[in-house]
């Protein structure tokens, strides 16, 4: 039921530089929220056109949704922590990552031809 989504401006990196984000913010994710990772799923865009402060340059986009209720500080550690890993691993300076948390009711989030709610 989390989830993570990136959407990058950053050209195609290396699988293994993709695949090791997205098990890293997987397992952090789960961490953060008390979930299982089981019910984590992660994904990852590249090459989508993007700007911020007017440029180009290397931006990301990132949302981060949950079923239940995120707490501030839940969504500051999970700030430090995912803005810091993306920035490592894609060379993307974390003031142009912008990170959107959205809480979602169960019944609102389907999953195995059911809902959580």
């Amino acid at each position: 039921m989390p989830l993570i989504k990136v959407q990058s401006s950053v050209s195609q990196p290396k699988k293994e530089q993709v695949e090791s984000l997205l098990t890293s913010l997987s397992a952090n994710l789960a961490k953060h929220l008390g979930k299982p990772e089981s019910y984590v799923m992660t994904a990852f865009e590249s090459d989508v056109p993007m700007t911020f402060s007017g440029t180009f340059d290397p931006v990301c986009y990132v949302e981060i949704k949950s079923v239940g209720n995120m707490s501030s500080s839940q969504t500051k550690a999970m700030s430090q922590d995912f803005c810091s890993q993306i920035s490592q691993k894609l060379d993307v300076p974390a003031n142009r990552i912008y990170i959107e948390f959205a809480d979602a009711k169960g019944y609102m989030w389907g999953w195995n031809e059911s809902t959580f709610g």
